[in-house]
């Protein structure tokens, strides 16, 4: 198995190495030369697997021969043994149409755990074998900060530098990032949005000067090992609730496209999934590219679903250049369009090729408080503002009858207690495990949102490579 970048330029990589790149050397995104792909036999022997066991048999095609099947086996074993439910993401029933993965069950309450708590292993694994360091590199909207910070707290010959948009993160998602002290975890609040840090962060990978001095990798979805980890509940959903033999499809709650992209992944694998709707709030990039293929960018608005509040999703070029025929060069014109301008058009086999699995809808601030409200009022579950955007979505879809639809939830709700209290009257608590979360010492910087202040502090704190 190797991988090719989006902008046809990089050199191709096996997985230990796409592991440790992150972004390709041109800017572009790496995904596999050809995916993988299972029969219905094949899949149905994947029932009733334990989830370690499960990931093991999704995830070895990608993997190649950068591990053994027992390396990757142990690795997985000692990622998910980290959850609080033995399932790992447990799947509850709405209705007769509408079922949960709980996605939250990680040591930082967020999906973002079900990847990454794998990838810090990965990472350890890869650089044993030389000595070279990493300096991680990552901005996030809220929950990848705190579960890429979990996963490599505290370990050897790797740095990490958090970008979080100051005062725009939720103050669990904040404290969960700034009280972890270890020596190498650095957290940066920058003035401005997510996607001014994301910005970047991208930059930091084509800067010479740094690049040259620092082994620099990625722990966001660009990443292509933490992408693939995340596959793996898809099939865990759709096996329990009949397949192959019965159709599924998934609501995902999503900004940066990352999550809703690892189902596409599970069906070019083979995975029977009806249909992914991309659901999105007010920050609705992707709606309506999905929709009218506008894919331009405007000004990020606030919201109580502060993960989602995006405008440029990183992870929509991997679709977008699989579905428009894998032309590298023709990728990488029409992404330096969008780079200048920050609007294009999606070709016609772009949309095409989407509309084939994909479909969106945009929710809005009351829409999202309806779907907490119903579902505390007929389910008596407590869901968070994320997860209540994909479950309206789900509730307002099309689908027949006879397809289960499951909604990704995303975080804990605890993670943003006041929107939850303002829609449903209850303020949910934090779990036993980081019930003294707000008793904890911070520790962060803030700096200007420019970017020769944020190289100026990695470069002051990272360690270089060998």
């Amino acid at each position: 198995m190797d991988y090719i970048s989006t902008r046809g330029s990089a050199p191709a990589l096996n997985f230990e190495g796409v592991t440790l790149a992150g972004l390709a050397s041109d800017g572009g995104l790496y995904i596999p030369r050809e995916f993988p792909r299972f029969t219905a036999e094949e899949i149905a022997a994947m029932a009733g697997l334990p989830y370690a066991e499960l990931a093991v048999r999704v995830m070895k095609p990608f993997v190649g021969d950068s591990l053994t099947e027992q390396t990757l086996r142990d690795l997985c074993q000692r990622a998910y043994g980290r959850f609080s439910h033995e399932a790992v993401t447990p799947l509850k029933q709405f209705d007769e149409h509408n079922w949960l993965l709980e996605l939250f069950h990680g040591p930082t309450l967020a999906f973002k755990d079900v990847a990454l708590q794998l990838l810090g292993r990965l990472f350890e694994e890869f650089l044993s074998r030389s000595e070279d360091r990493l300096t991680i590199v990552g901005a996030t909207s809220g929950d990848t900060g705190s579960a890429a910070i979990d996963a490599v707290a505290g370990r050897d010959r790797v740095d990490i530098f958090m970008l979080h948009p100051k005062g725009r993160v939720s103050d669990v998602q904040r404290r969960q990032m700034t009280t972890v002290l270890a020596p190498n975890v650095h957290n940066i609040a920058i003035d401005g949005s997510f996607d001014d840090a994301q910005a970047m962060v991208k930059r930091m990978f084509g800067d010479t000067n740094m690049t040259g001095r620092f082994h620099i990798s990625a722990v966001n979805s660009i990443n292509w090992a933490r992408l693939m980890a995340q596959v793996v509940y898809y099939f865990a959903a759709a096996l329990q609730l009949g397949a192959p033999a019965r159709k599924v499809a998934f609501s995902v709650p999503t900004g940066n496209f990352g999550d809703v992209f690892a189902g596409y992944v599970a069906a070019k694998m083979g995975l029977p999934i009806e249909q992914l709707i991309v659901a999105t709030n007010v920050n609705d990039i992707l709606h309506r590219a999905l929709s009218d293929g506008d894919y331009s960018a405007g000004t990020v608005t606030p919201t109580a679903a502060p993960s989602m509040d995006i405008q440029v999703s990183s992870n929509f070029e991997r679709l977008l250049f699989d579905c428009g025929g894998r032309d590298g060069a023709a990728m990488a014109e029409q992404m330096r369009g969008f780079e200048s301008s920050r609007a294009m058009r999606l070709t016609n086999a772009q949309r095409e090729g989407a509309a084939g699995l994909f479909t969106s809808i945009r929710a809005d601030q009351s829409d999202m408080a309806q779907a907490m409200q119903w579902a505390s009022e007929k389910c008596g579950e407590i869901i968070d503002p994320h997860t209540a955007i994909g479950l309206h979505a789900a509730r307002a879809s099309e689908l027949p009858r006879s397809i289960p639809v499951v909604t990704l939830a995303t975080a804990h709700p605890a993670k943003f207690p006041d929107a939850v209290e303002r829609a449903t009257g209850v303020r949910p608590s934090l779990p036993n495990r980081v019930g003294d979360l707000f008793e904890r010492e911070e520790r962060y910087s803030e700096l200007p949102g420019d970017y020769d202040s944020v190289a100026e502090y990695v470069a002051e704190h990272a360690t270089p490579s060998v």
